[in-house]
């Protein structure tokens, strides 16, 4: 079952995040992962939600989203990641 992994992002560097966004989708390929959406906010409709940015991957199940997450490709990211961003990364299945 498909299982998508939905990161909450807050920018601190526009050139660090560029960088980073732009070094994700090279990690995903061994994963069978997609990345399906990468957007800006544009309203809150109901409740509180801190975060400007979203985006969405699709892993063909959960256990692919923790081998991304834990590989090397990925983990080497990191330090990059903290420096540019704020992120809340959340894995989700359908019900």
């Amino acid at each position: 079952m498909a299982a998508y992994t939905i990161g909450h992002i807050t920018v601190k560097d526009q050139e660090k995040w560029e960088e980073y966004r732009n070094r994700v989708p090279a990690t995903l390929a061994d994963w069978g992962a997609e990345l399906i959406f990468r957007g800006k906010r544009v309203a809150i409709l109901s409740g509180e939600h801190n975060h400007t940015d979203t985006v969405v991957i699709r892993f063909p199940n959960h256990e692919a989203i923790i081998k991304w997450h834990n590989s090397a490709a990925y983990q080497e990211l990191l330090p990059l990641r903290k420096e540019a961003a704020d992120i809340d990364m959340i894995s989700y299945e359908p019900t």
